[in-house]
């Protein structure tokens, strides 16, 4: 992912659920194009970290083997404009997941205020549709660790995640260990 619209995860649960938080900053140079002299996030950024949320929650559940990417919105309501100093809190839960795709349910705080609520579906490719890669797993390992994802997910079983053994491989290979 080139832009990111999450800062950290606050809670993950292996094929279920995922929280994650955006802090909607001044700094950022889109907020003052949207509505000039007016900032505020864009209901379509607010998806897309909406999505990326639930990438990472979808992709994570088949242990990053399949390349996750978002089909289609299935539908989008947006009650609020995030401002800057407002902080999203993003929780998305997986209605269904399938070898082949899978739908997630998305709802966005402002504070305990729903800000917004979307449907997403996912296309699961594997390598037999991927044609190239898209990102290095070791920069994908750092992204990960960036967003807190593993320090504070849980398998199934309540149990910490366990990074899959590849990205701990191209990690310790980037680093110059092999």
């Amino acid at each position: 992912m080139r832009w990111f619209w999450i800062d950290r995860f606050v809670e993950f649960q292996s094929g279920r659920r995922a929280v994650a938080i955006k802090c909607v900053s001044l700094g950022e140079p889109h907020l003052h194009d949207y509505f000039p002299g007016f900032p505020v996030q864009p209901p379509s950024l607010v998806v897309e970290g909406i999505a990326q949320t639930g990438g990472i929650l979808v992709g994570e559940y088949y242990g990053f083997s399949n390349r996750v990417v978002l089909a289609k919105i299935s539908s989008a309501k947006f009650y609020a404009l995030p401002r800057p100093g407002d902080q999203l809190r993003y929780e998305l839960t997986i209605e269904s997941i399938q070898q082949d795709g899978s739908m997630c349910r998305g709802v966005s705080y402002l504070g305990d205020k729903m800000q917004a609520e979307v449907e997403l579906c996912f296309a699961h490719l594997n390598e037999r549709n991927q044609s190239r890669e898209l990102y290095s797993p070791a920069g994908f390992l750092r992204m990960l660790r960036a967003f807190g994802l593993y320090d504070v997910a849980i398998d199934a079983n309540g149990q910490p995640a366990v990074i899959p053994q590849y990205l701990l491989d191209a990690e310790r290979q980037d680093l110059g260990h092999a």
